[in-house]
């Protein structure tokens, strides 16, 4: 071989290297965001380490029911992960924290604050006045009869400073008030007939337990809180209901949409409408028991008839229709994040939910009230599975 083509090849070699060296430093300077372009945003090989409330920073909270135990093993660890904002789920409802006149239960509640404080978790408290999980001797006196409405106001007024005030400056928000609309399609009935309603001769326990907790804690955002918020006819109920509250001068900063949802149900009309209508009054909204179950009511079978078909479980179907409504329901409340201040899930995952114990199809205030024995059927409406791993509804949720 002669000098001249040892020198071609010679430089042809350097000129390859150099090519090499290149490409790796262009490698090796890009950042990683830019590397993994070509895959879907908010993935989990992309974001290993990010839960719920890091997605949605610039948006609102996202919180999660709690119970006692939520508070140990792995479900407190994902709470951690995921979560910036508790819910009690019964632990300071007035019947099992206020059980007598004279006695109150103040151990789990006490717990739960303490783990959202030692973790820096929002609490919003839930609730200070409601038809179920009633403290029944509030309504009675002494001599068995029901009390006046005087005498009522003044023990609630009672309950709401003792509750309100011994979490003064940690709970930043209540559910004061809690399913005072009436649920059917009578449009002349506005208000739930309830104890409450019935000793008081009207709504104006509504205003009063506003006036308490305000009083009790002047900081702390107060919402009225029901569900069944979107259906038309309830929807103009709770309207009504704020309009004479902020015309009467009632401190009111929001409303608590509970989100107790089906695959079908709401629609993104009503959704919206529901939201507009609210908004339109100068109120924010919190999202506060969101679930989507994958189940219908079941009717009660006549005697001597068919057993029911077996629950399927959790189809690739019913799953497609989930994720679907999930999607839809994230995509709004982003359209709304200037309104919306807190989104809280109903339950942890899909090993415990409320719904399971009730054919999965109910909606509404049962979602609080005390179990009653029933089968389970599983209704799977959360983002984590039973064994806390995150579904693919969780996705939908997160990449946008």
């Amino acid at each position: 071989m002669n000098f001249s083509a040892v020198t071609k090849q010679t430089n042809r070699g350097f000129l390859l290297l150099a090519i090499v060296f290149i490409v790796l430093s262009f490698v090796q300077c890009t950042p990683k965001h830019q590397v993994a372009s070509s895959s879907q945003a908010g993935t989990k090989a992309d974001h290993p380490d990010k839960g719920l409330k890091d997605y949605y920073k610039n948006y609102f909270p996202i919180g999660v029911a709690v119970s006692m135990a939520s508070l140990h093993g792995p479900d407190s660890a994902l709470i951690v992960k995921e979560f910036n904002s508790v819910t009690p789920e019964n632990d300071m409802k007035m019947g099992p924290i206020h059980p007598s006149e004279d006695i109150y239960n103040w151990k789990n509640a006490d717990k739960i604050v303490d783990f959202a404080v030692s973790h820096h978790i929002k609490i919003r408290g839930h609730n200070l006045c409601w038809h179920n999980q009633e403290a029944a001797w509030m309504f009675k006196g002494a001599d068995g009869k029901p009390v006046t409405k005087e005498l009522l106001l003044r023990r609630l007024k009672d309950h709401i400073f003792a509750v309100a005030g011994r979490y003064k400056g940690k709970i930043y928000a209540w559910d004061v008030v809690n399913e005072a609309v009436d649920d059917s399609d009578d449009t002349t009935q506005v208000y739930r007939k309830s104890n409450w309603y019935n000793i008081c001769n009207g709504p104006d326990f509504i205003e009063a337990a506003f006036r308490y907790a305000h009083e009790a804690d002047p900081q702390a955002k107060l919402y009225y809180n029901d569900y069944n918020s979107e259906h038309p006819v309830k929807r103009e109920k709770i309207y009504k209901l704020l309009k004479k509250l902020i015309e009467d001068h009632v401190p009111i900063d929001g409303v608590g949409m509970q989100a107790h949802w089906k695959l079908y149900e709401p629609s993104p009309d009503e959704l919206r409408k529901a939201l507009d209508e609210v908004t339109s009054l100068g109120l924010k909204v919190q999202f506060t028991e969101l679930d989507i179950t994958i189940r219908l009511p079941q009717p009660k079978p006549a005697p001597g008839s068919t057993p029911p078909t077996p629950d399927p479980g959790y189809t690739p179907e019913l799953e497609a229709k989930q994720i679907a409504q999930y999607k839809m329901a994230f995509d709004i409340f982003r359209q709304y994040k200037k309104f919306i201040t807190s989104v809280t899930f109903w339950n942890v995952s899909d090993k415990y939910s409320w719904l399971d114990q009730r054919g999965g199809g109910l909606t509404g205030g049962v979602a609080a009230g005390e179990n009653t024995p029933r089968t389970v059927r599983k209704a799977y409406p959360l983002l984590f599975n039973e064994n806390l791993q995150r579904k693919n509804a969780y996705w939908s949720v997160v990449n946008f």
